[in-house]
């Protein structure tokens, strides 16, 4: 075929079509999505070639970027979820717009040179300390969305309610002085403030509830009915405290008490989902929930092994994500899933590699609104994330299998709406790792 002078044309050793890699396909692109896809050909005259396998972009469907501030400094004391808790509270009390602007930056580059095209970000960082708005009370999203076009990744910003400090079994506690600057009043100013936000062609404007503890349920129906027809994120049953609590006030589970309220749904993704009851299971399964499975951070906190494959028995799409950035790697994340379910099993193969390919992909980016991507196919985004065949980790694997063998490390080209954002494992910002530095340990060094 002929591509137009205004398009562009890429030739795969092997792209992942459907569910597996297809041998000499060429990819032709106009527009930003993908014209055309050939197989079996050999590369035309004036064809960029993508080395090794090339995938669909991946998407990271949770992510919290201030977060990456805190790798590798909770690793000291011990303790749980709740003590490394006080520890990212610390850091969130010291961003203002501008530092997070560029922690948010470097962490979303990071994540490009892992093959992340979209990105899903938990953002509940909203005002400044004490609460007070900024004079843009958007500013701190606005933020994040000038991080992602930096870094040149689209962006999901699942706007989160966040209105109490807690639950126990005497019912919702205050907010605390940090929590205050999370926290809107209530349901009604929160999804004022979400209105002023407006989707973009690289922008998704979704929306998030912390959980059963940060949102009392007399709020959740207002948030589900503000939300319709966006994405919906939230987190469910983490922590074994969050259920006793919410079982011991409520009378109910977290996810029946999201149910009960209207929250499931195929809009809809739980994250973590980790300590769940058979009737659980089969709420979320039945409602077409989707689940977002974190197993890097759910291993570090302690969190526990989520039952992710009786849940996509049940029903519920699976999409992984990077959460609290334990590493950036979307590959080592949907790896851990079937490794997790491996150890609890006791048994192989409990997601096959095209099952795992889809959370990284297609499942991930439905769930953050963008079913425009994820597949190779014409009419989708022209996101691609060309994964080599010949390191130390992957020379020798069959191209099916490469995604339980390889790294973020491998990755040597992504592409965004059919513009190169890393090219032989280079970001086009450069020195990413420079970019963390400057953006991290000033926040250690005021301690």
């Amino acid at each position: 075929m002929t591509v137009e002078p205004e398009g562009q044309a890429f030739w795969c050793e092997h792209a992942w079509l459907g569910q597996g890699p297809v041998p000499r396909v060429r990819v032709a692109v106009r527009d930003a999505r993908i014209a055309a896809v050939e197989t079996g050909v050999d590369p035309a005259p004036g064809d960029e070639r993508l080395p090794g396998l090339v995938l669909p972009g991946f998407a990271n469907a949770h992510s919290h970027a201030f977060h990456r501030a805190l790798r590798g400094r909770t690793h000291d004391r011990g303790g749980t979820f709740w003590t490394w808790r006080d520890r990212m509270y610390a850091v969130a009390a010291r961003l203002d717009p501008d530092s997070y602007l560029a922690l948010a930056r470097a962490a979303y580059a990071e994540m490009s040179l892992a093959g992340v095209t979209v990105v899903g970000e938990f953002h509940y960082l909203h005002h400044g300390p004490g609460g007070t708005p900024y004079a843009d009370p958007n500013e701190m999203g606005r933020a994040l969305v000038q991080a992602a076009a930096d870094a040149g990744v689209r962006l999901t910003l699942l706007d989160t309610c966040y209105l109490a400090g807690g639950l126990t079994a005497a019912g919702h506690t205050p907010l605390d002085e940090v929590q205050t600057r999370f926290s809107d009043g209530d349901a009604a100013h929160w999804a004022a403030r979400v209105d002023r936000l407006e989707d973009s062609d690289t922008l998704r404007i979704g929306a998030a509830i912390h959980s059963v503890r940060a949102v009392p349920a007399a709020q959740l129906p207002q948030v589900a009915s503000a939300t319709a027809g966006r994405a919906l994120h939230v987190h469910v049953s983490e922590q074994p405290q969050e259920n006793e609590v919410c079982e011991a006030f409520y009378g109910r589970t977290p996810a029946a008490l999201l149910a009960d309220h209207g929250v499931l749904g195929p809009s809809t993704t739980a994250v973590h989902a980790t300590h769940l009851t058979l009737p659980d299971i089969a709420l979320l399964g039945g409602s077409g929930t989707t689940v977002c499975a974190c197993p890097s951070t759910e291993a570090d906190l302690a969190d526990g092994v989520g039952p992710f494959r009786a849940l996509r028995d049940a029903g519920s799409p699976l999409s992984v994500g990077s959460d609290q950035h334990v590493m950036s790697d979307l590959l080592a994340e949907a790896r851990l899933v079937e490794a997790h379910e491996r150890l609890t099993s006791g048994k192989r193969g409990r997601f096959r590699p095209a099952a795992l390919v889809d959370a990284l992909t297609a499942q991930g980016h439905a769930c953050l609104g963008w079913p425009d991507a994820g597949r190779i196919a014409p009419g989708q985004r022209a996101d691609l994330v060309a994964v080599r065949l010949d390191t130390p980790r992957t020379a020798g694997a069959a191209p099916e299998q490469v995604v339980l063998v390889a790294t973020a490390a491998d990755i040597d080209t992504v592409l965004v709406d059919g513009v190169p954002v890393v090219a032989g494992g280079v970001h086009r910002l450069g020195d990413v790792g420079a970019l963390l530095r400057g953006a991290i340990e000033p926040f250690w060094s005021m301690r």
